[in-house]
């Protein structure tokens, strides 16, 4: 098999481009003409490319994001609703995504179905690829006949987890920039600054007072030690990643970031919402209540909340209410818990998940435009308390240098 880049104008007239493994150009034509797509030009992919794909792969760089699942998903809905063979549509799939883990993880699921497995053990030999979420989700729709709407499912529940993740990125966005620039402004001034009051200072065998002692003193220690501050930050960051990485440590920080002032509520908000969502997805989609509720336990994407839910499945294997159960956790809100009593005696939990996740949704939007005015004061106040630490520890000596010269 050859690897080849093509560019073609799909029904809609739009130039479009993608790479696909065939023996030959005429077999890339084919494959084309079939997704309605008119070939302009094929071309065999060069050799760097594939090194560098390669490399990306071994480096862990090109694992398929959540954009590159939710094409999949469009594109699957789009082919079993047209009633294509899947795997057929699979191999098309697979010829036209540009994320080259993400074709391998196709392509081993047209190898499950070559043999004679199902679509959901298809998918569920890659693991990175696809979260254990999807895959139940497709096995439910491929069961009960209704694929198409499966992945039609998971098309939507990607869509909205995607604008939720990029407001909550533009939100964060402010701050972090903020805190970045008044971290570089201050080791401007100790670098910089600092040492040139210090030569005055002491060509003026001036007498000075402890806190500018101590701005002297660190400000020579950070000339002296950049290197071991960078190193020591450095090392820091490495050691909390790793912290976070075991399970003590993840669920501490998860708890930890629910309670951070101005951004923890909205954080805790999302993780409701992204709570409801999914519970909604997988109880609508007929997934069976205890295994959805695992799932649900990793979707939410926090292992303090997460841990919360896995409590519920515990209490619904015992025969529990899920109102019952959520109630007895201790960290769903009275919104919460009222809605998914009303859904219990209506019959209706998926549609009042929905309704509690859409609330929840428009709240985090509602913060997120006034996070700035929460953060702002915050930062005023550390920038005063820094401009009030270099006023004392600095220009202060120099007016009294500047009133014995006088007097």
């Amino acid at each position: 098999m050859n690897q080849f880049t093509w560019q073609g104008r799909n029904a809609r007239g739009q130039l479009v481009s993608g790479r696909v493994e065939a023996e030959d150009p005429d077999r890339v034509a084919d494959q084309l003409m079939k997704l309605d797509i008119t070939p302009i030009s094929i071309d065999t992919a060069p050799a760097r490319v594939e090194r560098m794909s390669g490399l990306r792969q071994r480096l862990g760089l090109d694992k398929p994001g959540l954009n590159d699942l939710l094409l999949f998903s469009r594109q699957m809905f789009t082919l079993s609703k047209a009633g294509v063979p899947l795997i057929q549509g699979l191999k098309n799939v697979a010829g036209s995504t540009r994320n080259a883990t993400l074709a391998q993880a196709i392509e081993r699921v047209v190898e499950a179905l070559e043999s004679g497995r199902g679509l959901a053990v298809g998918l569920a030999l890659s693991p990175a690829v696809f979260p254990p979420m999807y895959v139940s989700i497709i096995r439910v729709g491929e069961s009960s006949g209704a694929l198409d709407k499966a992945f039609q499912q998971m098309a939507d529940y990607l869509e909205l987890e995607r604008e939720f993740r990029a407001r909550m990125k533009a939100a964060l966005r402010y701050p972090i920039m903020v805190i970045i620039a008044m971290a570089v402004a201050v080791a401007i001034i100790m670098v910089w600054v600092v040492p040139v009051f210090a030569g005055f200072f002491a060509a003026q065998e001036a007498v000075l007072p402890l806190p500018t002692r101590i701005i002297m003193a660190t400000s020579e220690f950070a000339v002296s030690w950049w290197w071991l501050i960078l190193i020591a930050v450095a090392a820091g960051l490495i050691a909390f990643r790793r912290w976070i990485r075991t399970d003590s440590g993840r669920y501490l920080w998860d708890r930890t970031k629910l309670r951070l002032p101005a951004i923890g509520n909205i954080l805790f908000q999302g993780t409701m919402a992204r709570f409801a969502r999914s519970f909604a997805m997988t109880y609508r989609s007929g997934v069976p209540l205890v295994q959805g509720l695992t799932l649900v336990s990793k979707a939410v994407e926090n292992e303090y909340v997460g841990q919360a839910v896995a409590d519920m499945r515990t209490g619904i294997e015992r025969g529990e209410s899920v109102s019952r159960t959520a109630h007895a956790t201790g960290l769903f809100t009275p919104l919460v818990l009222q809605m998914i009593s009303v859904g219990e005696e209506t019959g209706e939990v998926d549609q009042m998940l929905q309704e509690t996740a859409e609330f929840y949704e428009r709240e985090v939007d509602y913060d997120l435009r006034n996070l700035s005015a929460a953060i702002e004061p915050i930062l005023l106040v550390f920038l005063a308390v820094m401009v009030l630490i270099l006023a004392l520890g600095v220009f202060l000596p120099m007016w009294d240098l500047g009133s014995a010269a006088l007097g």
